[in-house]
Formats: C-alpha cells, structure tokens, sequence
C-alpha cells in the first residue's frame, strides 16, 4: 500500500516536467546474529520520465548507501630502533562507519569533481571533516590511509559498473554488506544523473542492528559498563584457572 501510494504521489510530480526516482530497498532492517557472516543488499527501483518516455540519451544512476558517521583518530606508525611506534595523528569528526557506491558507468564519466563533491559521490568526494590544523597534503595523506584501511575491511567499496539499467527505466544494484559491519541507521541513496548533472534524487532509510545475544552483550557493555567490565575480567580468570588445573590434572 505504501509502495503504491509513492507510485501515485510520484506520477503526480510528472506534470513539472522532471523525472522521478521511486527506489526501495530488499531488506530496511537487516540483523546480525551469532552466525551472520555479510548480507547483500539490494537496492532497486524505476525511472518515471514525463509523458512515459524515456530520453534519447539514457540517463545513468548511482546508488549509494552510507552509514553513520564517527570520529576517528588516525595513527602513524613509523620504525624507531627497530620497533614500529605511533608518530603523527589525524582526527577526522565526521567520517562514514560504511560508505558503498555503485554506478551505471565509472563515476568520472558521469560527473565533474565539483558535482561529485556537492553529493559525496565516490570515495575521494567524502566529506570527513577533519579537526586538525596540518597543511592540507598532510591531511590528504592520512584520509588517504583512512580509505584504504576502510576498503581493506570491505566497508568503503566503490564500483564502477555495479548498476544495471533495464529499458532506460527500471535499475538494480547489489552492495555487499561485511561481516562487521557497523550497526546503526543506515541512509539508501540514489541519484538519476544526465548530462553531468544530477537531475532527481532519493532517499531510503535501512538499519542495521544487532539481535539474540549479541544484542543483549552490546547493550550490556553500553549501559552497565563497570559490571560488564568485571563480569568480562571474572570470566577470564575462572577460563584460565580451569585450564589451568586441566593441564595439570594431566
């Protein structure tokens, strides 16, 4: 029923002569459990053109699907004496727990770097807000070292030709979720782009939560702290204790 009223409210918009974005996402809340080991989500929807007619030049599409931003303390590590020691720091205040982008074509066929930065499309486009004074090549290089660190882990991905585009209307696009994937209110972003300019877009919300145990062990940690802190300690000592007096049983 909600999807249908969409359907009508956006058929409605035709009138001012723009396309319309009707997304929707395969799961809005995806839980993780003992056994979760990564999900995919898709992402999908229609282009509505006006009059029902779709341009001689098809537009492309971009899907993003961004999760909540945090602070992050990023730390260099340099050889001193033969050991590896922290050195220079960074501090970025507001950079995505996941951040996954899929376009139609490479993103530097669809838009400028003007563009792309207005809407953080693609990885070198995100905003993360950093909170120190360096020079800016300093700065660059660390949120460098932030990406790659995040793309190893699997939570930032960008691919090029992650969307598929049926008849010039209907899209689909697949995003892999990791195994540790950060929990939280997760934001579903797509954009029509034409002629280098983003002509429609919209929005989608998915969360991401823990359930079961896993869920019961987080939200002990958050709110009982100290007696989680002692349960944990109390845990490990009675664990090395009996195997302790295993071994020397045998």
């Amino acid at each position: 029923m909600r999807r249908a009223w969409r359907v009508a409210a956006a058929l409605a918009c035709l009138g001012a002569g723009k396309p319309v974005l009707v997304p929707d996402v395969s799961d809005r809340q995806v839980q993780i459990i003992y056994s979760f080991t990564g999900a995919d989500l898709l992402l999908f929807g229609a282009i509505l053109y006006p009059q029902g007619r779709a341009p001689n030049h098809p537009a492309d599409i971009a899907v993003v699907l961004k999760g909540p931003t945090q602070s992050i303390l990023v730390r260099e590590k340099q050889k001193v004496a033969g050991m590896w020691l922290n050195a220079d720091s960074a501090r970025f205040r507001s950079a995505p727990s996941f951040y996954a982008i899929a376009t139609s074509r490479p993103l530097g066929k669809l838009v400028d770097g003007r563009t792309a930065a207005i809407y953080e499309l693609g990885l070198d486009s995100l905003q993360m807000s950093p909170a120190s004074s360096a020079p800016p090549d300093e700065q660059n290089r660390f949120e460098q070292g932030l990406i790659d660190l995040k793309r190893r882990a699997g939570l930032y991905v960008q691919d090029a030709h992650g969307v598929e585009i049926s008849d010039g209307v209907l899209y689909r696009a697949r995003i892999a979720i990791p195994a540790r994937v950060p929990v939280g209110r997760y934001v579903a972003e797509t954009f029509l782009i034409q002629d280098g300019k983003v002509v429609a877009g919209a929005v989608r919300e998915v969360r991401i939560d823990k359930s079961g145990f896993e869920r019961f062990v987080a939200q002990a940690a958050d709110r009982w702290s100290l007696a989680y802190g002692l349960v944990a300690v109390g845990m490990s000592l009675a664990i090395g204790w009996g195997a302790g007096a295993l071994f020397r049983r045998r």
